[in-house]
């Protein structure tokens, strides 16, 4: 079984190599489409009654809209952890694929038996700049619901834990770490999770690596 294949090899590649044990990972892709159909699922039709996640802790965390640029750079985060692992070190590909459909797939569980939602953003902003622009345009995008525990803080941990046991990644597993944390916090300081989310998520996180990262003795 190959660790490293080029991009060029994916893309030659017939539905019948796909039941080669060296592509098979591929398939692993497909979960994606089926989170992203439950998720929306539950974000625009589900409906229900939503608990509000507030602890007194949140009241002392400042707004800061700065932290819209490390919010904003999940997504591309995780497409690079997961493309990077895909092209360079398919076993740790797996372990993280693997650590998704289990960790968003309990989160989407957890959103459809608890509704959850909060009311932390502000009614107006300090200072007006392109950053608050953006933090209006995040507030317009996405929901203030279905946020205990936190996909930010949940996803970031993929990456890291991947760069963690991943050889070529782990020359810059420092800097994935401190991207990890800079997305993770910018949630609170964005008003777009309560402290709560994040310690309602490292619980998930640790048994996704249990689970999928951990060396079994």
């Amino acid at each position: 079984m190959k660790d490293r294949i080029e991009l060029g090899e994916y893309l030659s590649l017939k539905p019948a190599d796909l039941k080669k044990e060296e592509y098979r990972h591929v398939l692993m892709l497909l979960y994606w489409p089926v989170y992203l159909l439950a998720f929306l699922y539950i974000e625009r039709f589900a409906g229900g009654e939503y608990h509000t996640i507030r602890c007194a802790a949140d009241g002392a965390i400042p707004f800061c809209e700065y932290f819209v640029v490390p919010y904003f750079a999940w997504f591309p985060f995780l497409v690079w952890g997961l493309a990077y692992t895909l092209l360079e070190d398919v076993p740790v590909f797996r372990r993280e694929m693997k650590y998704f459909i289990l960790t968003f797939t309990l989160a989407v569980v957890i959103y459809r038996v608890y509704p959850s939602a909060q009311e932390l953003r502000p009614d107006s902003f300090p200072r007006e700049n392109v950053f608050t622009d953006m933090v209006r345009f995040l507030y317009r995008l996405d929901t203030p619901t279905n946020i205990l525990p936190s996909e930010h803080v949940i996803g970031s941990a993929a990456v890291v834990y991947a760069a963690w046991k991943s050889k070529k990644l782990r020359k810059h597993r420092w800097a994935v770490l401190a991207l990890g944390v800079l997305i993770s916090v910018s949630t609170v300081f964005l008003k777009q999770h309560s402290l709560l989310d994040h310690l309602a998520a490292f619980p998930v996180c640790l048994l996704g690596w249990f689970v999928c990262f951990r060396e079994k003795p």
